[in-house]
């Protein structure tokens, strides 16, 4: 059995594009949103939306969804610490990269009860098991086994960008960043190493 999202407390951890229009969705059903994100977005601050530490966001969070970028500081942020700060029962969704959760962790989390509900669209092994037919095989990752006997959680395969309009908005944003890296113009989509 589900439950309203009127009136819940969502910790949302990333507020970059994708976090940005999920938390006015989120507004939308009515639910108490604070935020994490080393970068806070000013215009989101001024909308109302409170910035705090990762602890503080998901102490008392009904649900705490993913949306940032996966680097050695955010590795496994979701691990055996952080969830027992979660609330017993709590819905953790994962639509960001798969290296953000310990995944052992969470299955712990999961036969405890302390994780109530697992969404994940992405998994950390997801090059191994997605974007193939593996229907006649038997899967070796015994994790990605287990996280799929739970009644509670939802697996899909990294489907989240699969839409005419994000492939198009990709295919545009590749062109844009050659088109200028070519006329030797400042890049906007630089990724710093």
């Amino acid at each position: 059995m589900g439950f309203n999202l009127n009136g819940c407390k969502v910790a949302l951890i990333g507020t970059g594009n994708i976090g940005k229009a999920f938390y006015k969705i989120l507004k939308g059903f009515g639910c108490m949103v604070m935020a994490f994100d080393p970068y806070p977005d000013p215009s989101l601050a001024e909308e109302g939306l409170v910035y705090a530490s990762l602890e503080e966001v998901i102490g008392d969070a009904d649900i705490v969804s993913l949306h940032c970028p996966l680097s050695d500081e955010n590795h496994h942020m979701i691990n055996h610490i952080t969830l027992k700060l979660f609330k017993p029962g709590a819905m953790l969704i994962n639509t960001s990269r798969g290296g953000l959760i310990a995944t052992q962790d969470v299955i712990d989390a999961l036969k405890s009860g302390r994780l109530g509900y697992l969404g994940l669209d992405v998994y950390e092994q997801e090059s191994q098991l997605f974007f193939q037919n593996l229907s006649e095989d038997v899967i070796q990752d015994d994790l990605i086994s287990r996280l799929i006997s739970f009644p509670n959680v939802l697996i899909t395969s990294h489907q989240g960008f699969f839409t005419k309009e994000a492939m198009q908005q990709i295919a545009t944003t590749t062109f844009a960043n050659a088109d200028a890296f070519n006329a030797g113009l400042t890049l906007v989509n630089e990724v710093s190493i």
